[in-house]
């Protein structure tokens, strides 16, 4: 006699998926318009229609090790055309949300993160109190009249001392997260063949290009705001990197004259990440049936970004400007506290998308 698996529907966990914003899974009725119309679901494993039911009966386990979960870009096509206003790209955009909170390492810095709506006094609250705090202890607390550099508020090596130690902390989360998701993937399904370091580079140019955001209708105009965003990070980093090596390698003087190339592709990545930043922020609140429902964990993140956007144009026009000191040094301090937050909490918020989309990307390539 046939033997079949027990499914246990989980209360708690439609209620959590209601808490962040996935309440509306429980109108669908099963019609598939939404993996019908969906551009980017594969024929052979169309969604976002199984995972709604899995929602519904709140299989998280089951979702955890879905690669569809993250295949699905929330560009909304199906929640445009749901009969039912079942919002499935709200749906998955939560489920995305448990899936980074049950997967993190620690889970309670997941969980801290997860619940940003009333914790996001401690997760800016605690890295300017540890700026303050450091500032004090190595006697830099009281900025000079004239600000010329921001070594002069913060030298290099109290930066450097913090953020090599937090960016290890980081990609060793972030290892053991993917990790977990990885052997997740592996666990069911078809199985992976080729390598994964041949089937990153595609994967990598397909991000990179934001190719499958191309595909979608609803909210087309997103993908020029996520891809600028995109590139004004990439753009932002390799700009630190070369001054790193301006500063130690060269013992070239800083501040860099406007003209410099260095300073030229910092300005420039600041430019993609205004605009960016503004695209998808005027996309969130002004068009949130197309853009997805605002929820804390989603809007924790996008305030952050515009926390480290503003702050960082705001200290360079300010020193440029001649600020007072005092002034020119606290917008300073406070970006350096918004950086502290998205890259601390890289492993945890929305940004985690980066590392969870582009496994499940390469796992999608490695079972064709």
């Amino acid at each position: 006699m046939a033997t079949y698996p027990l499914l246990a529907p989980s209360a708690e966990l439609r209620k959590e998926l209601k808490r962040r914003g996935g309440a509306t899974a429980s109108r669908c009725f099963q019609c598939a318009t939404c993996s019908g119309v969906c551009e980017l679901a594969p024929d052979d494993s169309p969604f976002p229609r199984r995972q709604m039911l899995l929602a519904q009966w709140g299989q998280i386990d089951v979702l955890a090790a879905d690669p569809a979960v993250w295949l699905c870009y929330q560009c909304n096509d199906c929640t445009v055309r749901c009969p039912r206003d079942a919002r499935p790209g709200d749906v998955l955009q939560a489920l995305r949300s448990l899936v980074i909170e049950r997967l993190a390492a620690p889970r309670f810095l997941g969980r801290l993160t997860a619940n940003a709506r009333v914790t996001w006094p401690v997760l800016l609250g605690f890295p300017l109190l540890f700026w303050m705090v450091l500032l004090w202890a190595t006697g830099h607390l009281a900025a000079p009249p004239e600000i010329t550099a921001y070594e002069q508020v913060v030298p290099h090596w109290i930066i450097y001392s913090v953020f090599f130690p937090l960016t290890a902390l980081v990609l060793l989360a972030a290892w053991v997260s993917g990790r977990r998701f990885w052997t997740l993937l592996g666990s069911t399904g078809p199985t992976r063949h080729g390598s994964f370091l041949r089937s990153l580079g595609p994967v990598l140019v397909e991000i990179a290009a934001h190719r499958r955001f191309a595909k979608c209708e609803a909210a087309r105009p997103r993908r020029w705001g996520h891809f600028m965003l995109l590139w004004g990070f990439v753009g932002a980093a390799v700009t630190s990197g070369l001054l790193v090596v301006a500063l130690y390698g060269f013992h070239i003087e800083m501040p860099l004259p406007l003209g410099h190339p260095v300073k030229i592709l910092g300005n420039i990545s600041a430019v993609l990440l205004v605009a960016g930043g503004t695209i998808v922020a005027v996309q969130r609140f002004t068009r949130p049936a197309v853009a997805g429902g605002t929820t804390a964990f989603d809007t924790f993140f996008v305030s952050v970004v515009v926390l480290v956007i503003a702050t960082g144009v705001a200290a360079e026009g300010a020193r440029l400007l001649g600020a007072p000191g005092e002034a020119a040094a606290a917008v300073y301090i406070v970006h350096l506290t918004a950086v502290f937050t998205l890259f601390g909490t890289f492993p945890y918020s929305k940004f985690a998308h980066m590392l969870y989309r582009t496994l499940a990307l390469m796992h999608e390539r490695m079972t064709c």
